[in-house]
């Protein structure tokens, strides 16, 4: 283990979290833990629910992972359980991640002398906050908050501009990743296409994401049957698990393409799936600064996304990738069209994108940013 430098002597941090679950926010607050216990600091994650996913990756590293088990909308167990962890481990700085965490954060510190700092990261464009009770008590949780992280400029903005958050206390940090995970080989595409059951001469368009309405996967599976007629050796690799998994299905059943779709379900192994693909799609409705995204990237692969969020700061529309508005279905046909029928544009789009993610959202990248954000946090008062 890496000591951290002398301008960042160690801290002592307690990520927040709602779940472990497998999704972007969870693996970057997994990665940004293990990154940051590597270069010297005492990391610890709490989890107000009931959750498994990451967990086991977290504490095989030796990361304590402590469970709320929350019940009810305000579980007192759970904030006496926060409190007395944060208290345990003699926490510099408590890290909540998004809206309940960073209330139940609040609350479980109040009285504290010498509380620590308790810090935020927006981790999306807020659409969960349409909810009156979730948003006030947010709000409130933000008037004993030292800082406050956004995940990209498209996020800054939307919350500076609606005054939920002070621009003196708000911060840009980009999302990162550990981009030496997803380096694109021959040996590791074909080994990604045997776990897949996938053909080496297949054309595999690829999205990885919540199976919910937001990821609007509905629009590539209702564009399958145009994309097959052009290219009758494609399919449609979903990673993922949600609510409309057998929505989904059924959609690829009316439209007669079900032998074209493959939904794996739950998966840890993104990083060994994602170069089985030819074509990343993202057509998200709405997104932060996506972490499925930046994997893509880092992976090389020819990335078409809807131009909501944070996607247009990481794709540059015929650069690093090609951009769409969002829903629009004959744009993103054509643009998938595109993509499937040049490999030379594909290579073009993939190594540029890689070569970005590579020098602007690393692992590394984020810790170092996180440790900024840390000390301006302990140089102030909410």
């Amino acid at each position: 283990m890496s000591s951290a430098n002398a301008s960042t002597p160690p801290l002592r941090i307690m990520h927040v979290v709602d779940s472990l679950e497998f999704g972007g926010l969870e693996r970057v607050v997994t990665d940004l833990a293990i990154t940051q216990q590597q270069h010297g600091h005492q990391v610890a994650v709490f989890s107000i629910n009931h959750t498994t996913g990451f967990a086991s990756e977290l504490q095989a590293v030796g990361i304590p992972v402590h469970i709320g088990n929350k019940s009810g909308t305000l579980d007192w167990s759970v904030l006496k359980a926060l409190r007395q962890e944060a208290f345990n481990m003699k926490a510099d700085i408590v890290h909540a991640h998004n809206f309940v965490p960073n209330y139940y954060s609040a609350l479980s510190l109040l009285a504290w002398r010498r509380a620590p700092k308790l810090v935020n990261t927006c981790h999306d464009m807020g659409t969960r906050l349409s909810h009156k009770r979730l948003k006030f008590l947010f709000e409130c949780s933000l008037k004993r908050t030292a800082r406050v992280a956004m995940v990209g400029q498209q996020v800054y903005d939307r919350y500076i501009q609606s005054g939920m958050v002070p621009k003196t206390r708000a911060d840009m940090v980009l999302n990162g990743i550990p981009v030496e995970r997803f380096t694109p080989t021959p040996d590791r595409r074909a080994k990604a296409r045997t776990l897949l059951g996938l053909a080496s001469s297949d054309l595999v368009l690829g999205c990885v994401g919540r199976l919910v309405g937001l990821k609007n996967h509905r629009l590539l599976i209702g564009l399958l049957p145009a994309l097959i007629q052009a290219h009758p050796n494609l399919k449609l690799v979903i990673v993922g698990y949600g609510e409309l998994h057998e929505a989904l299905n059924e959609q690829a059943a009316q439209l007669g393409v079900s032998k074209h779709l493959l939904i794996t379900g739950q998966r840890s192994d993104v990083a060994d799936l994602l170069p089985a693909f030819d074509v990343f799609a993202l057509p998200s409705l709405t997104e932060g600064l996506s972490i499925a995204l930046l994997e893509a990237c880092a992976t090389g692969l020819a990335v078409l996304a809807s131009s909501v969020g944070g996607n247009p700061e990481i794709i540059k529309n015929d650069h690093s990738g090609l951009l769409v508005a969002s829903d629009d279905a004959p744009a993103t046909q054509a643009a998938l069209l595109r993509l499937l029928e040049d490999s030379s544009l594909r290579a073009r789009l993939g190594e540029t994108a890689r070569r970005w993610v590579l020098e602007h959202a690393s692992a590394k990248a984020l810790h170092l940013a996180y440790d900024r954000f840390y000390r301006s946090a302990l140089g102030s008062a909410p």
